[in-house]
């Protein structure tokens, strides 16, 4: 059996590296990830420019491969030229910091990546991990974060996962780890609302025009139950279904038309 694992935070990231090391025992692992950082990326793929794909000695001594593009070229460049078939497990992360709610969902890399891999029918993890310094969310390469606990979660869906898929009507799972969890217990639960709440900074240049810096505060109010609230709230290992059939309701449309 082999996996893909790839990412949005590079093909040095820790995070990686700590998954290919989680899942080692269970199977094969191959890394096609971005050249660099690409956090917020979503979804995008690179049509107007060419990619390069350039060999990494990472840390462990292994090779991985680093992608001039998105998580999701990465991902296709992994699917289409270097691996021979298609894996039978796709990881994306352990990315440093978490990814929850609905709103941010689609602007991850980590969900672009995943969500690529699992359009191909690939059983797909998506996996991240809270963090609480700010400063480390969007570096590249080496950070100092104990992944330990959510590499030994991973090991724990992984090996469930290899053994019978996915269950019928999931597309891939998306998993959140608190920074201090609670437990060794993974708490089934739906999306929240919203990760952040927008802030926009207005800035001036030295030469009086503004000039804009998209943040963010952390949302406060989802609900029990929501990925948000149990990660955040009651430290739990977050697990999330998610269907990439994005179709709503046809009959009530209908209806409406009508």
């Amino acid at each position: 059996m082999k996996a893909l694992l790839s990412n949005d935070d590079g093909v040095t990231a820790s995070g990686i590296l700590a998954s290919k090391k989680a899942i080692e025992p269970l199977c094969e692992t191959c890394i096609v990830a971005p050249e660099r950082q690409q956090s917020g990326i979503g979804h995008a793929l690179t049509l107007f420019e060419p990619l390069r794909v350039n060999t990494h000695t990472l840390r462990d001594g292994s090779l991985g491969y680093g992608v001039s593009g998105t998580p999701t070229d990465a991902v296709t460049i992994a699917l289409f030229e270097i691996l021979d078939e298609k894996p039978d497990l796709m990881i994306s992360g352990i990315n440093t910091g978490f990814n929850i709610g609905k709103a941010e969902l689609t602007t991850s890399g980590t969900l672009g990546a995943a969500i690529e891999a699992a359009s191909f029918g690939i059983p797909t993890i998506a996996i991240s991990q809270e963090v609480t310094r700010d400063d480390v969310k969007f570096e590249n390469g080496e950070i100092q974060i104990d992944f330990d606990f959510a590499g030994k979660m991973l090991n724990k869906i992984a090996k469930i996962v290899l053994k019978k898929g996915l269950p019928e009507g999931i597309d891939l799972l998306n998993v959140n780890i608190p920074a201090n969890p609670s437990d060794e217990e993974f708490e089934v639960v739906k999306l929240g609302d919203r990760m952040y709440s927008p802030v926009v900074q207005k800035r001036l240049d030295p030469r009086g025009k503004p000039y804009y810096w998209i943040d963010g505060e952390l949302y406060e109010f989802n609900k029990p139950g929501s990925d948000g609230y149990e990660l955040r709230i009651e430290q739990k290992t977050t697990i999330t279904p998610i269907k990439i059939d994005l179709t709503s309701d046809m009959s009530s449309l209908k209806e409406w038309l009508k």
